[in-house]
């Protein structure tokens, strides 16, 4: 990225001068027994709660955001359709920028001096870049799997997301480059309306990632709806947290003539309420998805008469191969005609003493199997009409 080497030597050439610290500076406020001083004391303050409270959102969602990563890599020889295989990348690489912004969110929480004014305006607007162009690239994926049923590769959606997001950090870093070196002002001196226009293509990634959500929705696959609808509802909550911060950052505080103190807690909570949101309302439900196992087709139950009998033929499939294609032919020597009153040999009996039935009788009676009668609900079913009274036994 550019704007490493120009936070790197805007770093060297902003040095905050050393002051001797005064009596407030030594002072240690209430909750602050851990031995943090200034400007490590909003950490602590329980006179400060936003900056407990925020210290406490922005590290569980770190835990969380970090937990799902782990479980993602861990199950991820499992996912074999390449559908699913295709998201992993762009949802690993936004897990990365929401632990960005629950760790960038710490940096509004110590007092500020020209290294930290450097590296917050340097990471505020292309951590948002990142997660906006995750979003962005999902939409197209779940575009395409809507409409073509197929999705580009994992490792091309990670790499137009980082592309897309490089924009920012170019813009970041000729920021910084104007009005700190070139200028001469300090990094922590800007007027809320530059910081706000700086993040002009953020936003506009964000508007490109709600249209392609709408248009995942329009697919004919219903399989991915779900995750179009997850996708649109995180686009449309962004934009209204985006419109709440920026409205309160440049007129709300000045309305209500705390325009220098609530500068740092707006951005803070902006940053951890715009983590949590990316962290359950897309990043969660796209991983269960793409972790989920296919459903397994349901083999039918032969035993629920509740369902409607599928009748099966009840002939000999010997009658529908030709003659020459048979295994045994038929041997004609060794028949024996139907008609016949008895057995040819009297010596064949069975257990008892009464002699076998004959094959007349056993032949010309319907005899239907016991999965013929379950098939049929338990009725007996008639003789199909193929049926010709002859047994072959």
């Amino acid at each position: 990225m550019a704007f490493f080497p120009v936070l790197l030597l805007l770093s060297v050439v902003q040095r905050g001068s050393s002051q001797d610290p005064d009596e407030d500076s030594l002072a240690v406020p209430r909750g602050c027994g851990w031995g943090l001083v200034r400007p490590y004391t909003l950490l602590c303050d329980l006179d400060s709660v936003w900056g407990v409270a925020v210290e406490s959102a922005a590290a569980g969602g770190a835990l969380a955001a970090i937990l799902l990563g782990l479980i993602i890599l861990c199950r991820l020889h499992h996912v074999s359709e390449a559908e699913k295989r295709s998201g992993v990348g762009p949802i690993l690489l936004l897990l990365l920028g929401i632990l960005g912004l629950f760790g960038l969110s710490f940096a509004y929480l110590i007092e500020r001096d020209e290294q930290l004014c450097l590296l917050r305006r340097a990471l505020w607007g292309l951590l948002f870049a990142l997660c906006f162009s995750c979003l962005l690239v999902q939409g197209v994926r779940l575009r395409r799997l809507g409409s073509e049923r197929r999705s580009p590769g994992g490792c091309t959606l990670t790499g137009l997301a980082l592309g897309l997001s490089a924009v920012q950090g170019i813009i970041a870093a000729e920021w910084l480059l104007l009005t700190v070196l070139r200028e001469g002002r300090a990094a922590c001196q800007y007027l809320p309306l530059d910081f706000s226009l700086a993040c002009s293509y953020v936003l506009a990634l964000l508007l490109a990632a709600l249209g392609a959500a709408s248009f995942a929705l329009c697919g004919k696959t219903r399989q991915w709806r779900c995750n179009a609808v997850w996708l649109l509802s995180a686009c449309l909550l962004s934009l209204l947290l985006w419109v709440a911060w920026v409205g309160f950052y440049l007129y709300g505080n000045a309305w209500l003539g705390r325009s220098p103190d609530w500068d740092d807690p707006a951005l803070a909570i902006a940053l951890v309420a715009q983590g949590w949101l990316l962290l359950l309302f897309h990043a969660v439900p796209e991983a269960h998805s793409c972790l989920c196992s296919p459903p397994q087709p349901s083999a039918p139950d032969y035993f629920d008469t509740s369902q409607a009998p599928s009748r099966m033929r009840e002939t000999s499939f010997d009658e529908d191969i030709p003659l020459s294609h048979r295994q045994f032919p038929e041997n004609q020597g060794y028949g024996f005609d139907e008609n016949t009153a008895g057995l040819r040999s009297a010596g064949h009996h069975n257990g008892n003493t009464a002699p076998r039935p004959s094959a007349p009788f056993r032949s010309n009676v319907y005899q239907p199997t016991e999965m013929t009668m379950i098939l049929n609900g338990g009725a007996v079913p008639s003789a199909p009409p193929t049926y010709t009274g002859r047994q072959l036994w």
